[in-house]
């Protein structure tokens, strides 16, 4: 006799499979719609020429500007960069020039030398060349074109970088130059770090190397946000810059803290993070100086807002609104983002509710919770009207009015390392990145697993569907649909060479970020080409009067809502719970749109199904499971 076996919807982690009946237990690049499961939507490699950008991406953002170009901003632990029209563009900010430099060149070569008495740069890092007289061999735009990588650092007054063309002759401590090194962002990873140039700008006397390694050395971070058209873009701990969309030909121009009517040079020099508050147009900074210029009084609890409609104000007058306040329930503030009317604030303990009131006051300061701290800058999600955060002390939380605990099926997974399942690495977590995906009603959190210091996992809350998946998705940044009609993602490959013609005799020290645009196919498109998707999901024992009797299985038929090729069933069978990852396998059985049943003979107490494909071109959502079975003795 057929008996239709029923499962909810989402993974539940939180016991072992045999105490599971009718529950989903692991799977990977699945999801739940109409509580039923399915494989995900595929991802295609943007831009035209298949770039890829330097560094790790951390941040990204999609708007539009007046004109109605729409742009996403995507900053990285190198640079900030822009997608427009499937291409990058670079818009790095530049620091201080260095004048007074020189070259050596060499015949037949593409190596050049640069002379600049104490230029106190270093491998790896990004320059520009201006005011260039040439050396003899090559045309001031030689240089003037796009960006280098310093290659080698020979010593204090050199560094060689790599030339687009061949040198014509030699020449040594010819033509001349202004160097402008792009501004730092940070390393690819939490380091600890010790030496010249390691932490923050005036951390420390200049020239004065540390003899322990006990400075923390953030990874590179970036904080965007929208001032109408104009983008505002801050360095995790540094300064903030401007980026005007309606500029004249603003592809070609970098974002700096002078742009035209949106300067920022009065701004703090030092901060976490900044936010735009969209109803009332004050800049927020968060974690900041309590003098403005002196990074040395940077203060993480710290709170600064502009003046109303204006990005460059912050000394608080009776004729205007700009402020500051001090949060005081924890070490420091972690996240920041736009609500419906408010502004959210976590610290590494608590949250809190900004909301603005109008002069004297400006802004309410209001905490809502305590003991929910956020782990992260990019750890928090607002969509549906909701808050939902990944919290510094293990577990979910959400804001809907009130903080709540979220419940989750897949709690230790994620947070808790227990034999051979490696939760979250708290030591890396500064890089964990949340993101809605409206499509399809989810939040999701990409986070490192123990072990990593890169994000390589992903777990998923369904806010419709109230349930929870964990997949192997590992994506450095995600922008859900709304400028672009899918959703945007970035993938870091720690070893990968940037292919990026902006900036010349560029290496894989940092690695490569590649742009995806995601809910696209069924398969994973890229450089290297199409490759499938191995989408699988497992379910949990399921038996016969608690396990009390034996199951004789003769057959069972697969239900599936669509089934686009084929997919794979197996069958697990085991004695005993401890049996579970020994059990003998049926199959796996090859499925059809056809397929009406499948005739089998087994025998067991235990019985748990996996549904799995491997295929390109292929998609599925199951539906229901129906199993031949009868009782048969207790031996």
């Amino acid at each position: 006799m057929l008996k239709k076996v029923k499962f909810a919807a989402g993974f539940n982690k939180q016991s072992v499979p045999s105490a599971l009946p009718g529950q989903w237990v692991d799977g990977d690049f699945v999801r739940f719609r109409y509580t039923a499961p399915e494989k995900i939507g595929g991802w295609e490699q943007l831009t035209v020429a298949q770039e890829t950008l330097p560094g790790a991406a951390r941040a990204q953002l999609a708007f539009t500007s007046l004109k109605g170009e729409k742009y996403t901003a995507i900053g990285t632990s190198q640079g900030l960069f822009l997608y427009y029209g499937e291409a990058f563009y670079d818009i790095t900010p530049l620091d201080t020039a260095i004048t007074g430099a020189t070259f050596d060149t060499f015949a037949s070569q593409n190596n050049v030398t640069v002379n600049k008495v104490g230029h106190g740069l270093e491998v790896g890092r990004y320059v520009t060349f201006t005011s260039v007289s040439p050396p003899a061999g090559y045309i001031a735009s030689d240089f003037t074109t796009g960006a280098f990588e310093i290659l080698t650092v020979p010593d204090a007054d050199t560094f060689t970088i790599q030339m687009r063309v061949n040198a014509g002759s030699a020449a040594s401590a010819s033509g001349s130059a202004s160097i402008n090194p792009y501004v730092i962002v940070g390393p690819t990873i939490q380091t600890t770090g010790y030496g010249w140039g390691t932490y923050l700008w005036s951390d420390s006397t200049w020239g004065t190397e540390r003899s322990t390694s006990n400075v923390t050395l953030d990874p590179g971070n970036w904080s965007l946000d929208n001032f109408g058209e104009v983008l505002v873009a801050t360095i995790f701990n540094g300064k903030t810059f401007t980026w005007d969309a309606g500029a004249t030909n603003p592809r070609t121009v970098r974002a700096s803290t002078t742009t035209s009517g949106f300067s920022t040079s009065a701004n703090p020099t030092a901060s976490r993070f900044t936010l735009v508050s969209d109803r009332d147009r004050h800049l927020f900074h968060f974690g900041t100086e309590t003098n403005i210029g002196a990074p040395s009084s940077q203060d993480p609890m710290f709170v600064r807002f502009s003046n109303q409609e204006d990005l460059n104000t912050y000394l608080p007058k009776a004729t205007n609104t700009a402020g500051t306040f001090r949060l005081d329930t924890g070490n420091k503030i972690t996240a920041a983002l736009q609500g419906k009317d408010y502004i959210f604030v976590l610290t590494d303990s608590a949250a809190y509710v900004i909301q603005f009131v109008g002069p004297p006051f400006t802004f309410s300061v209001r905490q809502v919770g305590t003991h929910c701290g956020c782990i992260a800058q990019h750890a928090a999600s607002y969509v549906n009207g909701a808050v939902y955060w990944m919290s510094s002390e293990g577990g979910f939380f959400m804001y809907d009015g009130t903080v709540k605990a979220l419940p989750c099926l897949v709690e230790d997974f994620v947070f808790t390392t227990r034999n051979g399942d490696l939760g979250i690495n708290y030591d890396a977590a500064d890089v964990v990145y949340s993101s809605p995906n409206t499509l399809y009603t989810e939040v999701n959190w990409f986070y490192p697993k123990a072990g990593s210091e890169q994000i390589d996992r992903c777990v998923t809350y369904n806010y419709q569907e109230n349930c929870w998946t964990t997949s192997s998705l590992d994506r450095t940044t995600y922008q859900d649909q709304g400028v672009f009609s899918e959703p945007y993602a970035t993938d870091y490959d720690t070893t990968a060479l940037p292919v990026f013609s902006e900036i010349s005799g560029i290496t894989n020290k940092y690695g490569a970020s590649i742009y995806y645009c995601h809910e696209k196919g069924t398969d994973q498109v890229n450089s290297s080409g199409t490759t499938a998707i191995a989408a699988f999901i497992r379910s949990g024992d399921f038996d016969i009067d608690d396990g009390e009797l034996f199951m004789s299985m003769k057959r069972f038929m697969p239900d599936y809502k669509f089934l686009v090729g084929n997919s794979k069933v197996t069958l697990f069978i085991s004695d005993f719970p401890s049996d579970i990852q020994t059990g003998s396998p049926l199959g796996p059985f090859t499925i059809t749109s056809t397929t009406e049943k499948v005739d089998t003979r087994a025998r067991g107490r235990l019985l748990s199904l996996k549904i799995e494909n491997d295929a390109a071109g292929q998609t599925w959502r199951y539906g229901s499971f129906r199993l031949d079975a009868q009782p048969d003795g207790r031996r």
